[in-house]
């Protein structure tokens, strides 16, 4: 017997028996379990005929129903065999690789002597979810779907809110042994056939056995792998991917991922909500405003506190200063590290709430902090002050929605404390200089990863604060959309 790598390659033989024994091979039967293979003949044809399929990820059901009892039961002599089954007849092969293939896709290759192809019949059948509310990115107003891990129902859900025929879905095998299918989305109408190119070249380029879901997929063809910020957006909301799409932007799916990715991502569309638009516009930008004292909150408080009662005790009113230093004489440590503790023991008990089961989780993290936050104290390990600023920092961090920015923010907040405890202001205004530039330096898919704002596009100006509804007319200017008007301008 040939090598199996070999005879992928090769085409079947018209003889039944020595295709059903090199199919037996590939698929170690009687070893795989869940491996199918029956053989019968098609009345009327009077020709040996096999199915073969696995059973774990097919309609079994089908498969006897539309399949196989009506070759059984047919007695016609000159109908073809399209005619005789009503089942979905998907293609027809004639090698092994893309038998198998099919096969492993969940569908049911049948096999007839003397004919040398295999026809390809639509049976998959793969356990999953159901649509469920999202998990990550809550709403109160609007839509409560997320997607799932199975990918068929991920595209139902997004041509269920944009029925037009522009809507593409490519697929792509992205994984040599896992065979795992990508779907690139986007309005054909509407993308930028540069970005698309551009992103396509990427993933053709990949040479990789095994890529199980979109996670993984991301750290492949993302711009900087080392960087703290993030260039590719995920979203589990497909009311969010549709406004993406209609936007111009790209979406990938993928098979055993609850969410979809979107490309390219600027930093605004980190910062911004789900909920943003479909709040009323004051609330809408207030929630905004809420949203951004949050992230300097986050970003700038600690090392605030640092830079003041290290350096700049000049800036403090004489009474906060005695109060502040009553309550830091009887604390052995330096402020610097009193405020690493205390933000490393918070980053512990978040860390730690979220991996235990669900029931105990809340209930880790607010007990965990007040126990440890009062007995830190009264071990005058740590002053009361340091206690409520690190409990700020942390709290306001939660205000930050998408979790890659908000990863991006924590490990921020490090590089501005140890800046202060250096530097104090200057430090800090140097890390927050070179951070700009940097960010203004940077690319995802060719985007740069601050416009609108710089370099200067047309837009609807949704950056930091959205615009009313009626006055959005224009597609981001930065994606080059073969439309740039969104809606003609309100009388």
């Amino acid at each position: 017997m040939e090598d199996l790598t070999t005879l992928k390659n090769k085409a079947i033989d018209s003889n039944l028996e020595d295709t059903i024994e090199i199919l037996k091979k590939f698929y170690s039967v009687p070893l795989n379990q869940d491996i199918v293979i029956r053989n019968f003949s098609i009345s009327g044809l009077d020709k040996k005929a096999t199915v073969i399929y696995i059973n774990s990820i097919t309609d079994s059901e089908k498969i006897e129903e539309h399949i196989i009892r009506p070759l059984l039961t047919n007695n016609s002599t000159e109908k073809k065999l399209e005619n005789i089954s009503p089942a979905q007849l998907l293609n027809t092969h004639e090698n092994f690789s893309n038998i198998l293939q099919d096969i492993n896709n969940g569908n049911t290759a049948l096999l007839i002597d003397g004919e040398p192809k295999a026809y390809i019949f639509s049976s998959s059948k793969f356990q999953g979810r159901s649509v469920e509310k999202p998990l990550n990115e809550v709403v109160v107003n609007g839509p409560k779907e997320a997607f799932n891990e199975n990918v068929i129902d991920n595209i139902s859900l997004l041509r269920k809110k944009i029925r037009n025929e522009n809507l593409i879905f490519e697929s792509i095998t992205i994984s040599k042994n896992s065979n795992n299918v990508l779907y690139i989305v986007y309005m054909k109408d509407l993308a930028d056939e540069k970005l698309l190119q551009n992103i396509k070249d990427r993933i053709n380029s990949l040479d990789i056995n095994s890529i199980q879901n979109l996670s993984l997929l991301e750290q492949y063809i993302e711009d900087k792998v080392k960087s703290i910020f993030p260039t590719i957006l995920s979203t589990e909301r497909p009311d969010r991917a549709t406004s993406f799409l209609e936007d111009g932007y790209i979406v990938l799916l993928m098979d055993n991922s609850p969410d979809s990715l979107v490309l390219p991502a600027t930093f605004w569309s980190f910062f911004h909500n789900s909920e943003d638009h479909y709040l009323r516009f004051i609330f809408g930008n207030f929630i905004r405003l809420l949203r951004l004292l949050a992230l300097l909150i986050t970003l700038f408080i600690s090392a605030l506190y640092i830079a003041i009662t290290n350096y700049h005790v000049e800036m403090v009113p004489t009474d906060l200063l005695l109060a502040i230093s009553a309550t830091r004489e009887v604390v052995p440590f330096p402020t610097i590290i009193e405020i690493l503790m205390m933000e490393i023991a918070f980053e512990l008990i978040r860390e730690g709430g979220l991996r235990v089961p669900n029931p105990i989780g809340p209930t880790i993290g607010i007990v965990g902090a007040l126990i440890l936050g009062q007995a830190a104290v009264e071990a005058n390990i740590v002053s009361p002050l340091v206690v409520i600023i690190v409990a700020l920092s942390g709290l306001c961090s939660f205000a930050i929605g998408d979790m890659k920015l908000n990863f991006s923010v924590r490990l921020s907040r490090f590089l501005f404390i140890a800046s202060a405890a250096i530097f104090g202001f200057y430090g800090m205004t140097a890390v927050l200089t070179i951070g700009i530039f940097y960010l203004v330096s940077f690319y995802s898919f060719g985007v740069p990863y601050l416009a609108p704002m710089t370099p200067k596009y047309i837009s609807s100006k949704d950056t930091f604060f959205r615009k009313i509804l009626k006055t959005e007319q224009y597609r981001p200017g930065y994606l080059k959309p073969k439309d740039i008007v969104k809606k003609k301008e309100s009388q």
